[in-house]
């Protein structure tokens, strides 16, 4: 290998660039400054950002945004993060949040390693969730997926102490592999039944893409943990 050759890192994610709406476009220009992270180094002072000092949840990969933007309807008392990589789904949220008047969300378009890696202050989230995440089904793509031991490490890091990190999955050997990687990790404790899992906590709601899935009869894995 050439010494000139860097090596990139694994991504848990392919950008698939769809076409933007006129609306999803026009929410992207015209509400990003009021509700974007915008891409850079610096640490993000949380209560600067919201305006408030309140319990902040962040959401990885939140696809259209509808789910994420009902439970930030449904919980004022919580300031929300959700970071998407595809923007059609970034203009879709912003547009929620316009049109449901949610002042307690806040949107990122990058990558979530990088930005928890670098942006997120240690013990600053009280939970982490990440619902339906790619499960990059064949075995030799199961080294993209999110939940890795590393991964989980780092979550560890950026939640508080008694915070929750919160899986979900319809991919039953995705659920078994993130009980088994996060369980792995003595900062955290399954809060699971015998088998490990939750059923469908209240404040997440049942998406689209989870009510087509159970019509075809798929199971779905809800797992939670808290952060000791």
């Amino acid at each position: 290998m050439s010494e000139s050759r860097v090596m990139r890192p694994i991504r848990s994610f392919v950008r698939r660039e769809g076409r933007l709406t006129p609306g999803q476009q026009k929410a992207l220009d015209e509400l990003w400054p009021a509700f974007g992270i915008d891409d850079n180094h610096d640490p993000i002072d949380m209560d600067k950002m919201f305006g408030r000092n309140a319990p902040v949840v962040l959401e990885i990969g939140f696809g259209n945004g509808a789910s994420l933007a009902e439970m930030a309807k449904n919980q004022p008392e919580q300031n929300f993060i959700g970071i998407e990589v595809h923007r059609p789904g970034v203009g879709q949220l912003l547009k929620s949040i316009q049109t449901q008047e949610l002042s307690n969300v806040r949107v990122a378009c990058t990558d979530a390693v990088e930005l928890l890696k670098h942006r997120i202050q240690d013990k600053s989230l009280d939970r982490v969730q990440i619902y339906f995440p790619d499960p990059w089904h064949k075995k030799r793509h199961h080294k993209r997926r999110i939940i890795q031991p590393a991964f989980v490490n780092t979550l560890a890091d950026k939640l508080k102490h008694g915070g929750h990190l919160h899986l979900a999955t319809d991919w039953q050997d995705y659920a078994d592999q993130m009980l088994v990687d996060v369980s792995g990790n003595q900062r955290f404790v399954n809060c699971g039944n015998e088998s490990g899992f939750i059923e469908r906590p209240g404040y997440r709601p049942v998406t689209k893409f989870e009510q087509r899935g159970h019509r075809l009869g798929h199971g779905v894995w809800d797992l939670l943990f808290k952060r000791v």
